[in-house]
């Protein structure tokens, strides 16, 4: 890693790419990592392997299901932003309570939403290949999504725009907030 990108990841808060399957969490996640020149978490990686079951056997998560897995996401965030390194984690986040516990390990987290709709998502998902979500899951994630509130540190964006154009954005947004 170049002087010029360590300087970027210095300043850089944690951010967490959020939304319904479907949605691009991980293709801009990691383009957005890239980018930044931090380091990438992806939250499915992390989930234990009964959520895994769950989910591939057509079975929502509860909230108890995700909070082991949404304290191994937010400490792998912060132990790479101890580091130094900065980090851009995919994870869904869904509901506000979930954000929360993200941000208890990550005070400083941004969260980028990418929105879609719920046909989008299901043709997204139906086409991933070797993925344990199943298509007949994504009208849950829609039931669950409480999309941030003006109060959170988010920005929404079309999950429809290319991810070239979605991580420009991205950037846009988080130096804007480094200017105060």
């Amino acid at each position: 890693m170049d002087e010029r990108r360590g300087s970027e990841t210095a300043g850089t808060p944690p951010v967490v790419v959020m939304g319904v399957a479907g949605c691009g969490k991980t293709a801009v996640g990691s383009a957005l990592a890239q980018a930044l020149g931090t380091a990438f978490v992806e939250g499915d990686a992390l989930h234990p392997p009964e959520n895994v079951a769950l989910m591939a056997s057509g079975q929502p998560l509860t909230d108890a299901d995700r909070a082991g897995w949404l304290e191994a996401v937010g400490e792998e965030l912060a132990a790479k932003s101890r580091a130094g390194l900065g980090a851009v984690a995919a994870c869904s986040a869904l509901k506000r309570r979930y954000r929360d516990q993200l941000r208890r390990a990550n005070p400083a987290a941004i969260f980028l939403h990418l929105v879609i709709d719920a046909e989008t998502a299901r043709r997204r998902v139906k086409l991933r290949k070797g993925h344990f979500m199943p298509e007949s899951l994504v009208e849950s994630q829609f039931a669950a999504l409480e999309p941030p509130g003006p109060d959170e540190a988010a920005l929404a964006l079309d999950g429809l725009l290319p991810v070239d154009e979605l991580v420009a954005r991205a950037i846009a947004f988080l130096r804007k907030g480094e200017q105060g």
